[in-house]
């Protein structure tokens, strides 16, 4: 299981188009995940004083893109990125943080 972190609004987009995307898959080439382990990390770093957040539990095992696990130099750990978009029937539950 991998996660990821989103807002209602890309929610609400995947409703539309079947597949869930972020901003970073249009800037980076990929969409950004976790390790269970690392969520409490990611969020202390990146969504400090966020609200309106949810955490998709995505079974990469049924993810249609590829997923690659990659060094993020600035932790020194390894994170798995999604080369694409997330298809619904990847994600196996939709968590309000």
């Amino acid at each position: 299981m991998i996660y990821h972190i989103t807002t209602k609004e890309e929610i609400d987009k995947s409703l539309i188009s079947g597949s869930l995307s972020a901003p970073s898959l249009q800037t980076e080439g990929f969409i950004h995940t976790c390790e269970k382990e690392q969520i409490q990390g990611v969020i202390d770093r990146y969504y400090a004083g966020h609200t309106g957040l949810f955490l998709l539990h995505i079974d990469e095992t049924k993810l249609s893109a590829m997923v690659k696990y990659e060094l993020a130099p600035s932790v020194n750990e390894m994170f798995p990125h999604i080369f694409g978009v997330i298809n619904k029937d990847a994600v196996v539950k939709v968590e309000e943080l």
